[in-house]
C-alpha cells in the first residue's frame, strides 16, 4: 500500500475499529436504534482506560444488546436468553483477574434473567452490568416487557400495558448494587464519562441507557422519527446525580431523571467469602486469586 493510501486510510479509519469485529459489519441494528451508540461510547471509554484489554471479558444474552458482544474485538460470550449474569459470574470466579462487563437488553437481563439480575446485586459480585432499555422485547416482535411504561402500546398489549414497570435504578440498589447510573443515547459525552468511571469500580456495577427503538415501540406509539425521539430525550432529561432512585421511574412520555444515582464501597463476594474462610481456617485458607 502506497505511503498515501496509507495516511488516507488511517485518516479516515473510526476511532473505535480496532476495538471492533469489522467482517462482522454491517450490524443488524435497525436505523435509529441507539444501541449502536451506547457500544460507540463504551469502546470509547474501554480504549481511554488503563485497562488491559487481554483481561476484559463481555457478556451478552439475546435479544438486540445481545449481539454487542459479537461485534466487539475482545474475549466474547453470547450466553442463552437471561443467562448473561450467571454465565458472567462463573467466569469472575474461575478467573478473579478478569474484569468481566455483561452488556444487554431490558427483556433479557430484567424480564427472562430478572432473578440472576436480583441475586448478582445481593452477592455484590464484581461485575460491571449495562442495560439498553428500549422498553420492549424489541428483537422478538414489539412485546410488552416488565421496563413498558403503563399506557404504551406493544404487540401484546395493543391498547396500552396496564402492568407497573420496573423502575430499573430503585431496583438495583434495593438488592444490593453499589454503583448505580442512568442516561439516554442522547447524552454520549455523559455516557461515555460514566462508562470510563464504571470500569474503575469493584462490586456489582449498573448503568441504565435509555435507547430509542423507532421501528417497534417508536412507530407502535406514534412517537415520530428517531430525530424527534431523541429530541424527546433532550428536552425531558433531568440531571439529578444523587437522587433517591424510589424517585426516578419512568412514565409514558414522561420525565426522563438521568444522572449517577449511588456511588458506593462495600464487600464483594469473593471479598466476604475470603474473610470468612480466613476467620474459620486461618493460614490454611488459599484464595482463588492464587489458583487462577
Amino acid at each position: 500500500m502506497s505511503e498515501v493510501l496509507q495516511a488516507e486510510r488511517e485518516f479516515t479509519q473510526h476511532p473505535i475499529e480496532s476495538l471492533l469485529r469489522m467482517d462482522r459489519m454491517p450490524h443488524i441494528w435497525c436505523p435509529g436504534c441507539g444501541i449502536g451508540t451506547s457500544v460507540n461510547c463504551f469502546a470509547r471509554a474501554l480504549l481511554d482506560s488503563s485497562l488491559d484489554l487481554d483481561k476484559v471479558a463481555i457478556v451478552s444474552g439475546i435479544g438486540c444488546t445481545g449481539r454487542v458482544a459479537g461485534y466487539l474485538r475482545l474475549d466474547s460470550f453470547h450466553a442463552t436468553h437471561g443467562r448473561a449474569i450467571p454465565f458472567a459470574t462463573g467466569l469472575k470466579l474461575a478467573n478473579p483477574k478478569l474484569k468481566v462487563i455483561v452488556y444487554s437488553g431490558d427483556g433479557d437481563l430484567i424480564a427472562i434473567g430478572g432473578n440472576h439480575f436480583i441475586h448478582a446485586a445481593r452477592r455484590n459480585m464484581d461485575l460491571t452490568v449495562v442495560c439498553v432499555n428500549n422498553f420492549n422485547y424489541a428483537m422478538t416482535g414489539g412485546q410488552v416487557a416488565p421496563t413498558t411504561p403503563i399506557s404504551a402500546v406493544a404487540t401484546t398489549a395493543p391498547y396500552g400495558s396496564f402492568e407497573p414497570a420496573f423502575n430499573l435504578p430503585y431496583l438495583a440498589e434495593s438488592c444490593g448494587a453499589t454503583y448505580i447510573a442512568r442516561w439516554t443515547t442522547f447524552h454520549v459525552r455523559q455516557l461515555a464519562k460514566c462508562y470510563a468511571e464504571a470500569l474503575t469500580r469493584k462490586g456489582f456495577v449498573f448503568i441504565e441507557v435509555i435507547s430509542p427503538c423507532p421501528e417497534l415501540f417508536g412507530r407502535r406509539n406514534r412517537l415520530g422519527s428517531v430525530i424527534e425521539m431523541t429530541k424527546y430525550f433532550k428536552e425531558k432529561s433531568v440531571v439529578r446525580n444523587d437522587a433517591p432512585t424510589r424517585e426516578v421511574g419512568i412514565d409514558f412520555q414522561g420525565q426522563i431523571i438521568v444522572g449517577k444515582f449511588l456511588d458506593q464501597t462495600r464487600p464483594t463476594w469473593s471479598e466476604a467469602m475470603h474473610a470468612q474462610m480466613h476467620a474459620r481456617l486461618g493460614d490454611k485458607f488459599v484464595p482463588m486469586e492464587a489458583l487462577a
